[in-house]
């Protein structure tokens, strides 16, 4: 099985180490090419020069995987793919793309015959060891060309990604993902800022949070990568309470508008991240760390 991956930051370089760890044939892009020449001699990725030198790399039906912002820059490789790729050959969106652009694009690509499938990827640093999540929108035919790909990079062959509907439905469901990831992460950090700032009880914010990973029912990811950061470092002091949002918060509420549907969890957790660009509260900082544990955001410093 061989494919190219288009795209090596954080995630797509994992992505592709753990695709040559599975015996895939990845051929790798990026930019940049220090990653690629990292990947080349690690992994034994095929290192390309080009997106033109990708696609020639691989034989046909071709599948091409982006990992690229979402945006201008997806954009602009899709239409490039789309004069160099032919009929039967398949582009996968692994990025958080918007769910809309992706139906969008999957139609432009069709005129060509070039299949397209939105993969929403979820997963962060951990994925390279542990799997990733991956909620797959597409045509039947196509999912399954790709199915081999999907059960190297998911935890198990048969857990961790499922084909859950036509173009769109991935990143759909992504992006409702992401929306109920804000909510939960808020309600931690406002729950651990209240005890922090109960000073006659002393808690202990580390032993807590190790407390509820086992039998509670508010036990999580989450609060494991919690209950990892705390045991080092409970003040905090030299983080900045800025707390960045991807854009999935933002249209996972837009999406609540237009559907009519009452989320006001999920919609003041947004709120919340662009409050704390002018507010020095505990909470958001806890916030930055879980962002930084599981999917390694960058932490500003105080």
């Amino acid at each position: 099985m061989q494919l190219a991956i288009i795209g090596l930051g954080k995630m797509g370089a994992n992505m592709a180490r753990r695709l040559c760890r599975g015996n895939v044939k990845v051929v790798g892009y990026n930019r940049s090419e220090d990653i690629t020449k990292q990947l080349a001699q690690e992994e034994g990725l095929a290192a390309a020069t080009s997106l033109d030198d990708a696609v020639s790399q691989l034989t046909q039906p071709r599948l091409i995987w982006l990992m690229l912002p979402a945006g201008d820059i997806t954009e602009t490789y899709i239409k490039q793919l789309k004069d160099l790729l032919s009929d039967g050959d398949v582009v996968i969106d692994g990025g958080n793309a918007n769910y809309q652009d992706s139906i969008r694009r999957g139609e432009f690509l069709k005129t060509s015959g070039i299949g397209y499938i939105d993969a929403g990827t979820s997963g962060g640093v951990w994925g390279l060891d542990n799997g990733y999540c991956l909620m797959v929108g597409g045509e039947k035919q196509h999912v399954q060309h790709l199915e081999p790909i999907l059960k190297v990079l998911a935890p198990t062959e048969t857990d961790g990604w499922a084909h859950v509907g036509p173009v769109g439905a991935g990143h759909f469901s992504k992006m409702i993902h992401n929306g109920i990831e804000y909510g939960m992460m808020q309600a931690y950090a406002e729950g651990f800022a209240l005890l922090k700032n109960k000073s006659e009880f002393n808690y202990d914010l580390a032993q807590l949070t190790e407390l509820w990973r086992h039998g509670s029912v508010v036990r999580s990811w989450l609060l494991d990568l919690s209950a990892g950061f705390l045991k080092d470092d409970q003040e905090l002091a030299d983080v900045a309470p800025f707390v960045a949002d991807s854009g999935e918060g933002r249209w996972t509420v837009d999406e609540s508008i237009r559907q009519g549907v009452a989320t006001p969890v999920l919609a003041l957790a947004l709120y919340m991240r662009f409050a704390s660009q002018n507010e020095d509260a505990y909470t958001n900082k806890l916030l930055a760390m879980m962002r930084n544990a599981f999917g390694g955001h960058l932490i500003k410093d105080k």
